[in-house]
């Protein structure tokens, strides 16, 4: 048996993480994914750049403080190969690359910036294949800080993709152009006019509601569900929302835009239900520098 160290860093708009993954490879199996350490730091860059347009000073700080703490961790763990991504924030910061270049200079990591549908690409590259066995039609929907990526998946197979200036931290900062909600209904129910789709959801909210759904693990959740539980979250204060859900803070005050996005896409896609595997953009960032 063979032991790869591999590790993943996501720069989002509301967190920055660190995944560290051991992947067991043998003579005659599959090799096998053990999640070894997931670290996730509350960076909101996003409140900085949907506002000023660049990261603030102090951020930027944080961000190499960070990064530092990263490659710490990655030296402790002898990480052997990791990538390092960042997306909606950081696409859209003026500022952005000269960061980049402090963190290669004072943490000795290389972060590249990726687009939307690169982000989409990721997620496919992750468990979710083996999510997708049957024939069914699916539409995944990943809300992040700043953007939304829709994949539409057929046949377990990528169909059609679409990324959306539209997400938690960038509706709460008010920052959202009336047009893209319109542009992203139209697509949706394009989408749903040629295909009889159930939505799998990922990203950080979702996965949270779920965890205190109280549904079995492998159920998905029903619309009638999620709508109540967003009316439920909105008639919540800060406050109740901590103790309640167990949240975050920086969970506890965009969770009910979250809510919001995955609601409209299950009225605009006509599906009754929404599955949430818990994959995300790093499991797709390990399996595709494993496959490199």
């Amino acid at each position: 048996m063979n032991i790869k160290k591999l590790a993943a860093i996501d720069i989002g708009t509301n967190a920055i993480r660190l995944l560290i993954n051991y992947v067991y490879e043998f003579k005659d199996a599959e090799p096998v994914f053990n999640k070894t350490a997931l670290v996730r730091m509350p960076v909101r860059l996003g409140k900085d750049v949907f506002t000023e347009n660049q990261i603030s000073e102090r951020n930027a700080r944080r961000m190499v403080d960070v990064m530092k703490a990263f490659r710490l961790m990655m030296d402790i763990y002898e990480v052997e190969e990791y990538l390092a991504y960042a997306t909606s924030a950081m696409r859209e910061s003026e500022n952005g690359k000269e960061i980049l270049k402090q963190i290669k200079k004072k943490a000795d990591i290389k972060v590249e910036i990726i687009d939307g549908e690169t982000e989409a690409r990721l997620i496919f590259t992750s468990e979710l294949r083996k999510f997708l066995l049957n024939r069914n039609d699916y539409l995944y929907v990943d809300v992040g800080g700043g953007s939304t990526e829709l994949t539409l998946l057929h046949c377990g197979k990528v169909a059609a993709s679409k990324s959306f200036e539209i997400g938690t931290v960038r509706l709460m900062e008010g920052k959202v152009n009336p047009k893209v909600y319109p542009e992203m209904k139209k697509w949706t129910q394009a989408i749903a006019a040629s295909y009889d789709v159930e939505l799998i959801g990922s990203g950080g909210n979702i996965n949270h509601i779920y965890k205190y759904s109280g549904i079995k693990l492998g159920k998905p959740m029903s619309d009638t569900y999620l709508r109540k539980t967003y009316k439920t979250i909105r008639e919540m204060s800060f406050e109740e929302r901590l103790r309640a859900f167990n949240m975050k803070p920086d969970r506890a005050d965009v969770v009910e835009y979250a809510l919001e996005i995955y609601m409209k896409m299950m009225k605009w896609s006509r599906a009754k239900k929404i599955h949430v595997p818990k994959i995300g953009i790093s499991d797709g960032m390990i399996r595709a520098l494993y496959e490199k």
